[in-house]
């Protein structure tokens, strides 16, 4: 959790604000009490958001979606306004890591008894939510949150009453298939109307990933249309799976969904233990309300200092955006891909969800959690979640401003060509300089998630100066935020260099990020350095620098995979082209152009839309990492949306190099193949 800023309200209706918890494109989220006591998470609209009349329809919609659930497993409401200038609404906050964190990252699969507890908690949830007349249509594991007391079920983004839902099922009025590909159900898989029994079949693939550790329908490794497939057609591996746990998990996958137990069959049938979670995982919870009791504790000091500055109530700051974690997605037409977002075209989506575990404080930049505002997304794999329910925030999307120069403004930076410091002052040379020559250059790590799949990466240049000259030039990514600057330098000797004080030079969007805090770099062999900023740690590997940094296998176009078991007979008017051209980080080397059919009531109309975006290098170690997609102009339709960041991998399918573009979450990458 961050200190409530300057322009942040001290209290938003009844509640009294703490900290922020995150930022995003669709507002802020801020932990905060009511005056009984209670912790929540409140999330504020963003103002320019507020304006659009569509927006506040979707997120009174999510509102209404969560009132009507009730609380019960899930989390409950318990304040909005959303006819307010700035829409608001506070949910009880949910001190748990996800499902997938602590069985991906921290803790491995879950034994039985857990499993069969998970299942029980899960299921009376369902009850709930099914009672109340809503598909969740996007249970996954990063939708689930555990704490002492039970799961919770979380983001109801692209929940749906089932009275409501479009003739066709969950077609939405672009034709998009709503769900999470490796998660998904074979009723959504082929587009079909969706039942709650839905719901229970992606149960039993949650249970099989909280048991085994893998989906049960395999990873997108071999194209998420062949995932897809495997769901709607083949039998799911459930090798490793215990015999205790068999009978139910193959009940909850069978194919007909008239053959799968109800959730209050499962419910009525399962006990459950107290404790119901490992004691290593119920450790890792007692961390984590500590902290959140000592973050609140500081907030509350400093709130009684200093907030009032901020003064006044939501709607009358600088307009807070939201996202959350738990959120919305970003991307247009069919060439964006993530977790998160509203409305799937070709280049496919999945949507987002996750821990309410604060962000890493690199540049402390009020929190790197999640989403901007309800997108269209690509069709090929999924719709995803509209509106983002709970828990943290993730950053925005906005437009490319320039990398800075490491040889400009005078600041003693190494020119690029010589490897000198370049300027004078008062007609001598400026002096060599302090940093040993092992720590120049880029140096490139992940802040959250994986080198594989990272959430959150900084790449930090460094170049030769004295201290106290602004030598460190950072660019950080998170889902859709990017932020650079530059650090001064404070001390250097020969296994350490300690940078300070910095200044932002770029923020995408526009005034969204806060300055760097302290970072220290440590030496531990010529190519690695450990990275600290705070509590904070990480690995960092050299990275190329210069003028050219794309590897030769990503340059050319790309076009979209064909996928006419998707889109059918018009599979040929959903277009995805993919430009990557060389460049230095901090340039714009990346360009799509996404086209698709206009779809209304689930009917492709003859009209054709077009959407095109660019990105801007962001980092260019083992992978491509990309900030934000924006608009092109040149190729912008009133439906088209702007995306998140993402990363690039170049691997080979059946023969042929094939590009996968992932976005920054747990999302399924978009396919390419070379033009």
């Amino acid at each position: 959790m961050d200190p409530l800023n300057a322009e942040d309200p001290v209290s938003i209706g009844p509640f009294r604000l703490l900290g922020r918890l995150g930022v995003g494109g669709m507002g802020r989220v801020f932990l905060a009490r009511s005056a009984g006591g209670r912790t929540v998470a409140v999330k504020v609209v963003h103002s320019e958001l507020a304006a659009q009349d569509e927006f506040r329809r979707r997120f009174a919609r999510e509102v209404a979606a969560l009132e009507r659930v009730g609380g019960t497993g899930t989390a409950p409401v318990l304040g909005s306004d959303t006819t307010a200038k700035s829409p608001w609404v506070a949910i009880g906050y949910v001190a748990g890591p996800s499902l997938r964190t602590v069985v991906g990252d921290e803790f491995g699969p879950l034994p039985p008894a857990t499993v069969k507890a998970l299942a029980a908690g899960l299921a009376r949830a369902l009850v709930h939510i099914h009672t109340a007349g809503l598909v969740h249509r996007d249970l996954k594991p990063s939708n689930v949150l555990l704490t002492v007391d039970g799961p919770r079920i979380i983001d109801f983004g692209i929940a749906r009453a089932v009275d409501t839902v479009a003739e066709g099922g969950n077609l939405t009025t672009t034709g998009a298939v709503v769900g999470s590909p490796g998660f998904m159900s074979p009723e959504q898989v082929r587009g079909e109307h969706l039942t709650p029994a839905s719901d229970i079949f992606c149960l039993g693939s949650v249970l099989a990933y909280a048991a085994t550790g893998r989906s049960p329908f395999g990873t997108a490794d071999s194209g998420v249309h062949a995932t897809m497939f495997r769901i709607a057609h083949d039998e799911p591996d459930l090798t490793d799976l215990a015999p205790e746990l068999s009978g139910l998990i193959r009940a909850c996958l069978a194919k007909d969904a008239l053959g799968r137990p109800s959730a209050a069959e499962i419910a009525e049938t399962l006990p459950v233990p107290d404790p119901w979670l490992p004691a290593d995982v119920l450790t890792r919870l007692g961390r984590h309300a500590a902290r959140l009791l000592e973050a609140e504790t500081g907030a509350v000091t400093e709130a009684g200092t200093g907030a009032s500055a901020g003064g006044g109530a939501a709607g009358t700051g600088a307009g807070p955006e939201t996202g959350a974690r738990n959120g919305t997605g970003a991307g247009s037409g069919p060439g964006s891909g993530s977790r998160a977002g509203a409305g799937s075209r070709p280049g496919g989506a999945v949507s987002a969800a996750g821990d309410p575990t604060s962000p890493t404080p690199l540049p402390s930049t009020a929190s790197t959690a999640q989403q901007p505002a309800p997108v269209r997304r690509g069709r090929r794999t999924a719709l995803v979640a509209a509106l983002a329910a709970l828990a943290v925030a993730a950053a925005a999307t906005a437009t490319y401003t320039l990398w800075p120069d490491p040889g400009a403004g005078g600041d003693g930076q190494k020119d690029r060509g010589t490897g000198q410091t370049g300027g004078t002052v008062g007609g001598s040379a400026r002096p060599a300089g302090i940093v040993p020559a092992a720590f120049l250059g880029a140096w490139e790590g992940v802040l959250q998630g994986s080198p594989d799949h990272p959430r959150e990466t900084t790449r930090i240049e460094i170049s030769q100066g004295a201290a106290g000259t602004k030598n460190a030039v950072y660019v950080q990514v998170t889902e859709n935020r990017l932020c650079m600057g530059r650090s001064r330098l404070v001390s250097a000797d020969e296994d350490k260099v300690v940078l300070g004080e910095s200044d932002v030079t770029t923020s995408v969007p526009q005034q969204r990020c806060t300055p760097a805090a302290h970072q220290t770099l440590t030496l531990r062999s010529p190519d690695v350095l450990e990275w600290t900023s705070g509590a904070a740690k990480a690995t960092f590997r050299k990275a190329p620098t210069g003028t050219e940094v794309v590897p030769t296998r990503f340059l050319g176009r790309w076009s979209r995979i064909p996928a006419p078991e998707v889109y059918g007979e018009n599979d040929d008017r959903y277009t995805s082209e993919v430009t990557i051209t060389q460049g230095p980080v901090g340039a714009p080397v990346v360009g799509v152009i996404n086209g698709y059919p206009r779809v209304v009531d689930g009917v492709p109309t003859s009209e054709d839309w077009s959407c095109g975006t660019t990105a801007v290098l962001a980092g260019a170690g083992t992978m491509l990492v990309v900030g934000p997609a924006t608009r092109d102009t040149d190729a912008w339709d009133r439906e088209c949306q702007e995306g998140l960041s993402g990363y690039l991998v170049v691997d080979r399918l059946k023969g042929r190099d094939r590009l996968l573009i992932y976005p920054m979450l747990d999302g399924e990458p978009n396919e390419y193949y070379r033009s």
